[in-house]
């Protein structure tokens, strides 16, 4: 009798949920191996395993007061005590540059996690269910997606009173459009797959044929276009912050750095403005250069099953 167990392997499953004979590590280890050729991927993620440190690791090594305002040091330049000087408010710009990379990087994976999330059961919903139903959910996407999204991150911006968590929720509400997209055109493909229609065949509801059979093969595209939310995501709240729309003082990120350091450029207070602009740069480029390894990784792994 056929069952459901059986179509397993066609549907691209772990092989291991149905006790198959192909392991599910060595699809893994030859996505790994493709992430590994990709040399600037393997330098973008190291990069990143050091901002991550440098950010949460580098405050308890390097102490400094990022509370409480001291003028009286205001705009020092490097020196021994302070590696990269002091900001207008007296604040140790290295210091702060840690602080506002643990802003920056929480923010940037929530939203893209947030993001992620509502666009693969919207998009999924939407492909899965076809009809009348993926019209009227698509048109909904297409409305939103005609709206500027920085336009719709002020006018929320300006509504809610920024907070982490609440700018991880502004930035992930105007990021889930393109995740829903593309995982709907994938599950319009998956869905016509003979594996597909014999789960339903073998009596499969719905949401078991989406969840065991649909989410597991558009699992690579969701990861790919959440990590590069991760970079879109960083740098819209440089947008909300250089516009003066960021988390509230003493607490900052690399856009509000960079927005109070641009004030004193023309008074060649170059640590003011470089330190938070160059990390800001790299971290997108090391994000979206990790977002091309893993999408090779993963168009491998999809041709070798």
């Amino acid at each position: 009798m056929l069952t459901e167990a059986a179509l397993a392997p066609a549907a691209g499953l772990g092989d291991s949920d149905y006790g198959g004979t192909r392991p599910r590590f060595s699809t893994l280890r030859s996505a790994g191996h493709t992430f590994l050729e990709h040399r600037m991927a393997v330098v973008g993620l190291g990069f990143l395993l050091f901002v991550v440190l440098f950010c949460f690791v580098g405050p308890l090594l390097y102490k400094t007061n990022q509370v409480s305002a001291n003028v009286v040091v205001a705009t020092l330049p490097p020196s021994g005590q302070h590696w990269l000087g002091t900001d207008e408010n007296g604040f140790d710009v290295l210091g702060r540059l840690m602080l506002g990379g643990q802003t920056s990087l929480e923010v940037g994976l929530g939203a893209a996690i947030v993001g992620a999330s509502m666009g693969v059961v919207w998009g999924s919903v939407a492909g899965f269910c076809g009809g009348v139903i993926d019209s009227i959910m698509m048109r909904v996407v297409d409305a939103v997606l005609a709206l500027p999204a920085l336009l719709l991150l002020l006018v929320l911006a300006v509504i809610i009173q920024p907070s982490v968590p609440m700018l991880i929720i502004i930035v992930g509400v105007v990021s889930w459009l393109v995740p829903a997209r593309l995982v709907r055109g994938e599950t319009l493909t998956l869905k016509t797959r003979e594996y597909v229609d014999a789960s339903r065949v073998v009596g499969a509801s719905r949401r078991r044929t989406v969840a065991r059979h649909i989410l597991p093969n558009v699992l690579g595209t969701i990861i790919v276009n959440a990590t590069f939310q991760v970079a879109d995501a960083i740098i819209l709240v440089a947008y909300l912050s250089f516009l003066g729309l960021g988390i509230s003082p003493p607490a900052t990120n690399w856009g509000a750095m960079l927005s109070d350091g641009l004030n004193y450029a023309l008074s060649g207070y170059w640590w003011l403005i470089f330190p938070p602009g160059v990390t800001i740069v790299l971290t997108v480029v090391a994000v979206n250069y990790v977002g091309d390894g893993l999408r090779d990784a993963f168009e491998v792994r999809l041709r070798v099953r």
